[in-house]
């Protein structure tokens, strides 16, 4: 029973400390990282089960990282903002990207 509570004020921390880092940055720019994220955890996923290949995996890691690149250049011009033209822009491009994930993931090829 003491492990469970331990446990259970753990979990409580850090979710309090993902709202308090999450709710520092601006709504758009903190969705756009969330999704980069997310789709980097996808990465990992295929990768780890063998799903992805590692031309695949330099492939969309790569397009993961230019996202990343434009994403704090556009905050870094803007005040820590995105405009809705960058954000618009962000999110075509992490859309294609994740139909890059998918496709690889499902290609039958194998590492």
């Amino acid at each position: 029973m003491f492990k469970h509570a331990i446990f259970g004020k753990l979990i409580l921390g850090a979710m309090a400390a993902g709202l308090f880092l999450t709710s520092a940055l601006p709504a758009a720019a903190g969705e756009v990282q969330k999704r980069v994220e997310n789709q980097t955890d996808r990465i990992d996923q295929g990768v780890h089960s063998g799903q992805l290949t590692n031309g695949e995996y330099t492939s969309v890691d790569n397009g993961l990282d230019h996202i990343q690149a434009q994403r704090r250049a556009d905050l870094k011009a803007n005040d820590g903002h995105l405009t809705s033209a960058e954000y618009k822009q962000l999110n075509r491009e992490l859309n294609r990207e994740s139909d890059k994930i998918y496709f690889d993931k499902h290609n039958r090829r194998r590492q």
